[in-house]
């Protein structure tokens, strides 16, 4: 009864992971959770007082389909101030959430059989959003030597008539590497006139290094992004599409048939976000990094291998072959018997079987816990 191309979608084993441990908290289990991408800190006062006037004031309407121009505006300005990228907020989609982003933009890409290449290990719903719209992922599997991160040549010879896109994700999840200048600049010389996808949702949790975004080397790219991972507004679904101009009018047209628009009481407080103090990201980071720094030795000491050290986003991709091949039932072990909830890495695609994914999204304390119960469990 079910679409051949969603019968067998495979589950987003964190969320199974996280529900399980939900279901262990109930039962009255302390449970220290490493598993969710989500930061641990409240959204800013001032985001979720402008989210309010605007509901008090009778902003709870629809808006434009493309979003309030003063949000896309405030997007415009952040990319040319942080970047001295030119957009122009008709460029601009404004969508409940990045996860609405992609879909609008694999609906009007993706024609049947068409391939997107992407790296192997890669955030774990890339694949499943090309397969429902009709195309092929075709994978690059990695190596973990580099931090996974994708190379030029290895997208090279990847490339085929049946390429509709590159699709590439800075800072990245599950690995948190970083992609460098050079290889950006190289990735597009070998793109030709393939458009490349970017997802910067993690853009500005980089702790080593610079951070950038695909427009200062292409205009013939599309990047997604959004506010749930650098404000802490995950549970307030609001995101953004950046696009080539001559596409734009194609996925307005879409977006007002899936979704009409964005509610209008959040995009206020995404301009709040964008235009109010960002004191509270700065401490957000400098938090993060301590925690990354942290993390990164217990797990080395324990015997986990990280080659390539995470200078992004907040996660650390360990190697735990040494305890194991099969990641899934290493996480729900290390789940059941000690309350440490951990991502297997075969959520991420075969390119990290045998590795689990740790998030620092938890408190110093959380974390010193939950390494202290693993090494522990790990010895014995």
């Amino acid at each position: 009864m079910l679409s051949k191309k969603v019968a067998n979608i495979p589950p987003f084993y964190v969320m199974e992971v996280l529900e399980r441990a939900q279901q262990l908290e109930e039962k009255g289990r302390s449970i220290i959770h490493l598993e969710i991408g989500e930061p641990d800190f409240p959204t800013a006062p001032h985001i979720c007082d402008a989210a309010a006037t605007a509901m008090c004031a009778g902003n709870t309407k629809y808006t434009h389909s493309q979003g309030l121009i003063e949000l896309r505006q405030a997007i415009a300005k952040k990319y040319k101030d942080r970047f001295n990228v030119d957009i122009t907020p008709e460029q601009i989609i404004v969508t409940s959430g990045t996860s609405p982003a992609m879909l609008l933009l694999f609906i009007a890409l993706i024609n049947p059989e068409d391939e997107i290449i992407m790296s192997n290990p890669h955030y774990a719903c890339y694949p499943n959003f090309v397969t429902s719209t009709g195309g092929v992922p075709d994978y690059i599997y990695t190596n973990q030597d580099n931090g996974f991160m994708l190379q030029p040549k290895e997208v090279a010879a990847h490339i085929n008539p049946k390429t509709k896109a590159i699709l590439i994700n800075s800072p990245s999840n599950p690995t948190g590497q970083v992609l460098s200048d050079s290889i950006l600049r190289g990735i597009v010389e070998v793109a030709g006139e393939i458009p490349i996808i970017s997802d910067e949702i993690y853009q500005g949790l980089v702790y080593e290094g610079d951070d950038h975004t695909i427009l200062e080397y292409t205009e013939n790219a599309f990047v997604l992004n959004g506010f749930s991972k650098l404000y802490a507004m995950t549970g307030w679904r609001l995101g953004y599409l950046i696009t080539p101009k001559e596409h734009i009018r194609t996925l307005q047209k879409i977006q007002q048939n899936l979704f009409i628009s964005t509610n209008a009481f959040v995009q206020y407080a995404g301009i709040a976000a964008l235009e109010g103090p960002q004191e509270h990201v700065k401490e957000m980071v400098e938090t993060y990094n301590k925690r990354r720094l942290y993390l990164i030795k217990r797990l080395k000491e324990m015997g986990f291998e990280i080659k390539t050290e995470p200078k992004g986003a907040y996660y650390v991709l360990a190697d735990a072959r040494k305890f194991g091949e099969d990641s899934l039932e290493m996480s729900r072990q290390i789940l059941e018997n000690i309350g440490v909830a951990i991502t297997p890495g075969i959520d991420f695609g075969i390119g990290a079987e045998g590795h689990l994914r740790f998030s620092y999204a938890n408190s110093l304390d959380n974390i010193k816990e939950g390494m202290k119960r693993l090494e522990k469990y790990l010895s014995e």
